[in-house]
């Protein structure tokens, strides 16, 4: 290498190499190699210097390349001036190129290098904030107010009403403190409007939820009267909304143009929704032509599934035949605007797609699709039929021009549901052959529809008692569809009609395993179960159902049912207690918790639920004749007589009923009464020997009877020789007759004999030879 160095040779002072060696020592370029800030500088600025232009040459191209020797001298830049750091006429020129940046010549001297200035020690500690201050106050309370606020909208969401409307007014408080002190410390101009916007907002918005509408009208009104809130008008569709909840609906209409005068027309959609409010504040009212309009004006600008179903509703109340087709077919061309569902069948085998399928087929925004198209259906179903029986002359061709006009359209599939309710029609209006041709023609179709139509079928064969023709169908159901619980539940309750209730449990628990929530097969294998007496299981399936159905009577007197047999009197009254809680006027439940109370000895609660089942079912005779002797047990025949009167009406050819009232007649001591009543008898049954001698005791020895039914001991009564006495009992004060020997004595209560064990005993007469007569 030593081969390409040329000494330059010595000269003269004025050699233009000379004072090479002269350099300051800060400049000393040797030992920066191992100056690590130097290095970490260079490595950490490396690529942020401009780019060498090509207009203005750098100096440093024509400065001579200097060998370690010989002096170093200025030379003049190309541009004709000196360079930075040279000498002229005996004066240094300043280093400006890099003052800019902080560096002088004077900061080295006699100092390290140091760029990042780490000499100078750590950074001064920050400020402390003063907590005290007015403005450290004010950004506190600030705080705290959006705090309440947010937990007022989170109460809300989780359904706790009244703590969201707690925090709301917590919130309003406290931002009343803020405001004032805000004014206290600076001017007014500087206030937060949008803190108290949001905060009187939420709080009416929380009165309006726990249904305090006036006051929530009264926040509203601070907002709306508020110039210095922008948009506030918009609040009135708020205001307008409480107003149809209060059914004042000219004054929600009011406030509804109000607010839809203040919306500006760039913002479509919310002029759309305004007027939709308009349109159903004005069929709530009645105004059904108001309505039309507002409703045929959405449709003609943003047609939706909404309006079109509330056109079709207006229309039908002014009973504008084909107004109504044509909103139907107005509806149904309402564009849903979701995908199809081939979208979502993987059209090869290649994993990547059938992942991204997989992951998407059931997404959130698939869900909304299908809500959608739910949506759709159910409105496009229920509007066809409501105007299929009223568009044409019968409800029969009206379905059939609807079933026309759905195959036309994009929902093919709701012409086959059309025709399964065209048959549910005919079932409502008794017309069970056509019924049942409607749902024969289905009979070829797809599967799914087939076992829709045999499923119904099954139904109106089992309730017909066909039981033969409702196995068929139901077969047929599950062959077409083996997972339609319907189909399974129906052919559960054909085998149970046959007796098999083994089998009948397994169809009904394979309707439960396609559909957990298939109440009617839980409440069949219910059923079921208590068939089979296998009362835990049964009590278990109807306490599921009860967690399901928390109203359904069926389900509550079941339990209390299973109670009974379990032989839990008092679990089975507070399950009746429940079922009367849902149908106070059940007249068996009723009737039913009088005979539990009754066994349970409590006379005076049996009376009152016997007695209200009886005001609401006066034709029951268990609960006629129960009320009837329990007048007579308490002495009160007078009573008896309207209810054992009204027994004989509805039984008219069941004589007992007739010889109760003559025997309260002759308890209450009216014997021409008595007489009167057992001689109408004779001639209505000549017949019967039952009363034959009793008969002839009221007439040939009525007196004898009083006179001696008088001097009975211990009563004052013509006919009771003790007031003590019980349903069931005997009677008799005298020598008991031939089969109750061996029992009490003359005057006391005697048990009956086997023969009369199931009747009451009521009456008795006497005669000169002892005869027991008892009327039953």
């Amino acid at each position: 290498m030593m081969e390409n160095v040329h000494l330059a040779p010595e000269t003269d002072e004025d050699d233009l190499y000379s004072g090479y060696n002269d350099y300051n020592p800060t400049y000393d370029t040797e030992e920066l190699e191992n100056d690590t800030a130097f290095q970490q500088a260079v490595r950490t600025s490396h690529g942020r210097r401009p780019p060498i232009t090509a207009k203005i040459p750098s100096t440093a191209v024509t400065r001579p390349v200097a060998t370690g020797y010989g002096s170093k001298t200025s030379l003049a830049s190309s541009m004709g001036r000196p360079m930075t750091g040279a000498i002229q006429d005996g004066v240094t020129r300043p280093l400006t190129a890099v003052r800019a940046a902080g560096f002088t010549k004077a900061a080295f001297r006699g100092s390290a290098f140091d760029p990042l200035g780490q000499s100078r020690g750590p950074a001064p500690p920050l400020e402390t904030k003063n907590e005290d201050s007015p403005e450290e106050k004010i950004r506190q309370l600030e705080k705290k107010v959006n705090e309440l606020v947010e937990e007022s909208c989170i109460a809300n969401s989780c359904g706790d009403l009244k703590l969201a409307l707690e925090k709301a007014k917590d919130a309003g408080r406290m931002e009343r403190v803020l405001v004032r002190q805000r004014e206290q410390v600076t001017t007014p101009e500087n206030i937060n409007l949008d803190l108290t916007y949001s905060v009187l907002f939420n709080l009416a918005s929380q009165y309006s939820a726990n249904d305090m509408y006036a006051e929530a009208l009264n926040t509203y009104q601070v907002i709306v009267k508020n110039k210095i809130f922008s948009n506030a008008g918009r609040l009135k569709v708020n205001m307008g909304n409480i107003y149809l909840k209060q059914r004042n609906y000219s004054k929600a209409i009011k406030f509804y143009r109000m607010a839809l005068d203040q919306i500006p027309s760039v913002h479509k959609e919310m002029r759309i929704k305004i007027m939709q409010n308009i349109g159903v504040a004005f069929i709530k009212a009645g105004q059904y032509s108001d309505a039309i309009n507002s409703f045929e004006h959405i449709m003609s600008m943003a047609p939706n599934l909404k309006a079109g179903f509330n056109l079709i509703l207006s229309y039908f109340a002014v009973g504008d035949r084909e107004k109504m087709k044509k909103a139907l077919q107005k509806l149904i061309a309402v564009p849903l605007e979701i995908d199809d569902d081939d979208k979502y069948i993987s059209p090869n085998d290649d994993t990547h797609t059938n992942l991204v399928i997989e992951a998407i087929k059931n997404d959130h925004l698939r869900q909304m699709e299908c809500e959608r198209k739910a949506m759709a259906e159910k409105y496009i179903m229920t509007a066809a039929k409501l105007i299929a029986p009223v568009i044409e002359s019968s409800f029969a061709v009206g379905y059939d021009w609807c079933v026309e006009v759905v195959k036309a359209s994009q929902y093919v599939e709701l012409a086959n549901d059309l025709e399964i309710n065209k048959a549910i029609t005919y079932l409502r209006q008794k017309d069970f052959n056509e019924a049942v041709e409607t749902l024969k023609m289905f009979e070829k179709k797809d599967s799914r529809v087939k076992s829709a139509a045999a499923t119904n079928l099954s139904s109106l064969y089992y309730l017909k008692n066909e039981f033969a023709q409702a196995s068929n169908y139901a077969d047929l159901a599950v062959n077409s569809d083996r997972y339609n619980p319907s189909a399974l539940t129906n052919k559960g309750n054909t085998v149970f009609a046959n007796g098999d209730y083994e089998k009948a449990a397994e169809f009904y628990k394979e309707a439960l395993r396609n559909d957990s929530s298939c109440t009617e097969a839980l409440y069949n294998i219910g059923l079921t179960y208590k068939k089979l007496n296998r009362l835990d299981e049964a009590l278990d399936c109807f306490l599921k159902l009860h967690a399901i159905l928390r109203n359904s009577a069926q389900v509550l007197f079941q339990i209390a049912n299973i109670y009974e047999l379990m032989e839990d009197p008092n679990q089975a009254i507070e399950w009746l207690m429940q079922l009367i809680s849902v149908v106070p006027s059940d007249s068996r439940a009723l009737s039913k918790l009088g005979e539990l109370y009754d066994r349970e000895g409590d006379k005076s609660q049996a009376f009152q639920y016997y007695y209200e089942s009886y005001r609401y079912f006066p034709s029951n005779i268990d609960v006629i004749e129960w009320l009837g002797a329990y007048y007579i047990d308490t002495q009160f025949c007078e009573k008896a007589i309207q209810y054992f009167e009204r027994a004989s009406l509805i039984q008219p050819t069941q004589v007992k009923w007739q010889l109760m009232v003559a025997s309260c007649f002759r308890r209450s001591g009216n014997y021409q009464k008595a007489l009167d009543t057992y001689k109408d008898i004779h001639r209505k049954f000549p017949e019967n020997v039952e009363y034959s001698g009793q008969n002839c005791s009221a007439s040939s020895k009525g007196e004898r009877l009083s006179a001696k039914l008088r001097a009975l001991p211990g009563t004052n009564e013509p006919y009771e020789s003790s007031s003590n006495k019980e349903i069931g009992k005997c009677r008799c004060p005298h020598p008991v007759p031939t089969g109750m020997a061996g029992l009490k004595k003359t005057g006391e209560m005697a048990e009956p004999c086997t023969w009369h064990k199931n009747f009451v005993w009521t009456d008795y007469v006497l005669d000169d030879l002892g005869e027991h007569f008892c009327s039953l």
